[in-house]
């Protein structure tokens, strides 16, 4: 069944669920448009503020419906309402439940952010993943960078994940890290077009709804600046730091303190900044050529007080063994690019909070 036709299937479904004060969720202003992935269906059910439990009956209820049309995708529906969320005033119109909760089986949540996109965020993420496991950690890595996933492809991830009987999600393996990205779930050229509200409770249900078994360290690699997916995850879960990646430029290094402000008013731990692509090294020559500036990371970190991680250099292998799912930590352990990324692991790892239970 084609993706649209599949959509109003599941809309022709919700003709079934009653809502508070009569009607049906099919013809329902509130209902958003039913998005339809190879894996995976999404909606929102936007109710006014207050409403939230009256219509929480209706939400399980269109879950079920959804659920039995989808056949094997994963069915999430949001609920969401125009009540602020508690906390620093980030108004962003998602539910936010009180109090940040764990998540069975995770011991350590470590996010990795930037103030712009194109500074080697994710690339940084999936090697620290792996140094975090080469020290013999336990390591999953969560893509939610929702709308630009790049984790299948730095990981080298074929196929769509696994989805038990009881709606569980059950995560890639690949080089001993599990790994879980909705990029896996979505055709190669195919965007993610949802708005704040849908986008967060997908990440809700991708972390929570994930059997990560057990772990030492997840990584979470947060999309570019500051939105509603970085605040859902701070507000709702126990993040124990944040790593933010910026190359030396003065224009990356603007945007990576806007991203530590942000960090700083919601009380998320900060572990430190990394200043990636620091320096290329002429590979003819040996000629050092500070292409983006030299020092801007580690002056700024100074600046903010708060630990300088490391530099990682500008280096042809990087990007040429990202691009086939063969990153440096793995595909060249002892070249000098991998022992970077380790050595900032290491620090990182001295920095964290006592573990968790």
């Amino acid at each position: 069944m084609a993706d649209t036709e599949l959509a109003a299937t599941i809309k022709a479904a919700l003709a079934a669920v009653e809502i508070p004060g009569g009607g049906d969720l099919s013809g329902y202003g509130g209902l958003s448009e039913i998005i339809v992935t190879p894996s995976a269906v999404a909606f929102a059910i936007a109710v006014a503020p207050g409403m939230e439990a009256a219509f929480g009956p209706a939400r399980e209820q269109a879950q079920l419906a959804a659920q039995a049309v989808a056949g094997t995708r994963k069915v999430m529906v949001s609920l969401t309402s125009g009540k602020p969320p508690a906390g620093p005033k980030f108004s962003h119109g998602s539910p936010v439940p009180a109090g940040k909760q764990a998540v069975p089986g995770i011991k350590r949540i470590i996010a990795v952010g930037s103030g712009k996109g194109g500074v080697g965020k994710s690339t940084t993420a999936v090697n620290l993943a792996l140094a975090f496991a080469a020290e013999g950690l336990r390591t999953g890595i969560l893509d939610a960078d929702l709308y630009g996933p790049s984790i299948p492809k730095l990981l080298g991830l074929e196929g769509r994940p696994a989805i038990r009987e009881d709606g569980i999600f059950t995560p890639h393996s690949a080089f001993g890290l599990k790994a879980m990205s909705i990029g896996s779930m979505l055709n190669p050229d195919q965007a993610v077009v949802w708005r704040g509200p849908m986008a967060t409770s997908a990440l809700r249900q991708l972390l929570r709804e994930t059997d990560w078994g057990d772990l030492d360290i997840l990584v979470v690699d947060l999309p570019p600046g500051t939105g509603d997916i970085h605040i859902s995850l701070f507000q709702q879960s126990e993040v124990d730091g944040v790593v933010i990646v910026s190359t030396p430029q003065e224009l990356a290094l603007i945007d990576a303190k806007k991203a530590i402000d942000m960090l700083r008013r919601m009380g998320v731990p900060l572990l430190g900044l990394i200043e990636n692509m620091s320096y290329f090294i002429a590979p003819d020559t040996g000629t050092r050529y500070d292409i983006f500036g030299t020092g801007g990371a580690e002056n700024a970190a100074r600046s903010l007080d708060m630990p300088f991680l490391g530099a990682v250099p500008l280096v042809m292998s990087i990007r040429e063994n990202s691009d086939i799912g063969q990153p440096p930590v793995v595909s060249a352990p002892n070249g000098s690019e991998a022992q970077a990324f380790r050595a900032i692991a290491t620090k990182i790892l001295a920095g964290l909070p006592a573990l968790r239970g």
